[in-house]
């Protein structure tokens, strides 16, 4: 109920402020650019509310370690995303809105089954029509203690983002270009260790739940090996994967040999570092410590990513390798500050709800 609230209040934000919000990111744009903006952000945002109950169930699913039952919520839910963007492309010629549209189905249409199976009555957790409209105070600031710092963390990332894709304009098409391309690759390399990291959640939550911090110690110490070996073996298969299918972009020489050094340079930190500043801090968050990883992930992202992003990619004229490498170095520092954290053992003294 927290959930769709709150996301509700996101979307009337939206709505009444999406011209103000566009010009605040992105400036001045052409007009036809602005209402194509405007009837997405405008769709999207009618999505909101469906996104915040689909992620609520699907965490009382992978918390209860049904991960199988969001999964095929997912493909089903994609599916219906490619075949209406098809649809409203290519069929309907409806511009942006035949994008738009079809998300905000896929995204109902998970609200709606999750919804529904969350209220299935012989899951260990489940809902209850006549506790939804029952409002705990007390219970309802101690979810917030675990779910503003989180949100604030995603959020100055996501703004970030937003600041980074200004910097990476400033350096010609071709880095543009090489940039767009590596994005891709990254995405995808990067899937193994966060699908671990929900490993994570699931598993220390669990643990802490029950106050067995000997339990949870020995389960991250176990997740992280795997999380470390299987990040190891993908993002090396994605790398030397690269090349081969650059050759179906139609890249020049120039971006292409860019594309793999910014691969490069990606896969093998985010194999080596990604388990740490993502995956363990994952467990940490699981175990409530959550102001610790906020503050680490606010001071990493500003300092390092942003800071060290104009430094190497403006000041130094490395472009976007100088951001790849500031990026490298955000991971760097996350992971420093998580190990110790994790030695140091202070997260077993949190308790979520307790």
């Amino acid at each position: 109920m927290a959930a769709a609230v709150f996301s509700v209040a996101v979307m009337v934000f939206c709505l009444v402020l999406e011209r103000q919000l566009l010009r605040l990111l992105f400036g001045e744009v052409d007009g036809d650019v602005m209402e194509a903006c405007v009837t997405y952000l405008r769709l999207s945002a009618c999505s909101y509310p469906a996104i915040a109950i689909y992620n609520a169930g699907a965490a009382i699913y992978r918390s209860m370690g049904k991960t199988g039952v969001t999964m095929k919520i997912s493909l089903a839910a994609n599916g219906i995303n490619i075949a209406g963007n098809a649809a409203g492309v290519f069929l309907f010629h409806a511009g942006v809105a035949g994008v738009a549209y079809p998300s905000l189905i896929a995204r109902s249409f998970s609200a709606v089954v999750i919804l529904i199976l969350c209220f299935k009555r012989q899951n260990e957790v489940c809902l209850r029509g006549k506790n939804l409209f029952c409002v705990d105070g007390g219970m309802v600031r101690r979810i917030l203690g675990i779910a503003v710092p989180n949100g604030i963390e995603n959020g100055l990332f996501q703004l970030t983002k937003v600041a980074l894709s200004s910097i990476t304009a400033l350096f010609g098409t071709v880095q543009i270009a090489a940039n767009g391309v590596a994005q891709s690759f990254w995405s995808v390399a990067a899937l193994m260790g966060t699908s671990l990291g929900l490993a994570f959640v699931t598993v220390i939550g669990q643990c802490m739940g029950a106050g067995d911090t000997e339990a949870a110690e020995y389960y991250m110490r176990k997740l992280l090996r795997i999380t470390v070996f299987a990040s190891v073996v993908w993002n090396g298969m994605i790398l030397l994967a690269a090349p081969l299918v650059l050759q179906e972009y139609a890249l020049s020489d120039e971006a292409a040999k860019l594309v793999v050094v910014l691969v490069m340079i990606h896969n093998i930190f985010n194999a080596l570092l990604y388990p740490f500043s993502g995956a363990l801090a994952n467990g940490l968050r699981a175990a409530g410590d959550v102001r610790f990883t906020m503050y680490v992930s606010i001071f990493s992202t500003i300092v390092c990513r942003v800071v060290f992003s104009i430094l190497l990619g403006i000041r130094m004229s490395m472009g976007v390798t100088g951001v790849a490498l500031a990026m490298c170095l955000d991971w760097m520092i996350r992971s420093a500050f998580f190990w110790a954290r994790f030695r140091k053992g202070t997260w077993k003294k949190f308790r979520v709800i307790g």
